[in-house]
């Protein structure tokens, strides 16, 4: 059991119950960190201070159904990446090279990587090399299932814009992709298989 308390109002979570949320869950919300913020320090930066809301927000938690406990520390370890990538912000969350220029929507296909041959890892060290605000864009729409709205609403930028970052994000993946296909194959064709 998590949570200890007297009533179902009032959660209290002692030092064993905090080591066991953490050893139970930090591993994979590291991962949710790490897709927004590109690098490791970085990850582990906002993992702790993500941590830090869970435990002073248990009181606010509500199980509602199996998961709830995960979906609630997801949206809030996104939540603390956000503004940590706001705080921090070294690059812009709009492209540089053509400010104001919108590329034209591609069609949206959750199937973009389909038949690549890419391990997870190898695919998340092609998202954490995106610019910060491709990256924050994918991930938004890609892994915590945003609309445009909402991500445009979340960081401060159009509908657009955020149609735009995707956009451009899906083909620096597709481009990295394709380039490590190819050198897969050299390298396969090279050693003879």
């Amino acid at each position: 059991m998590i949570f200890q308390g007297r009533t179902s109002k009032a959660k209290v979570l002692d030092k064993t119950c905090i080591e066991e949320l953490y050893d139970n869950h930090a591993p994979w919300l590291l991962g949710v960190c790490l897709h927004y913020t590109g690098n490791l320090e970085n990850a582990e930066d906002v993992l702790h201070d993500g941590f830090i809301k869970i435990i002073r927000n248990i009181d606010k938690f509500e199980k509602r159904q199996p998961g709830s406990l995960e979906a609630w520390m997801r949206k809030i370890m996104v939540n603390t990446a956000l503004k940590y990538l706001r705080d921090h912000k070294k690059e812009r969350m709009t492209s540089d090279l053509y400010p104001g220029m919108e590329i034209p929507e591609e069609p949206d296909n959750q199937n973009d990587f389909e038949g690549c041959d890419f391990s997870e890892d190898q695919l998340m060290e092609f998202i954490c090399k995106l610019p910060t605000g491709y990256r924050t864009v994918f991930n938004l729409y890609v892994m915590e299932n945003y609309s445009h709205k909402e991500i445009g609403e979340q960081l401060g930028i159009s509908e657009n814009t955020s149609k735009s970052q995707l956009s451009k994000a899906r083909r620096f993946l597709r481009e990295r992709l394709n380039e490590y296909q190819k050198e897969m194959s050299y390298a396969k064709a090279g050693s003879g298989r």
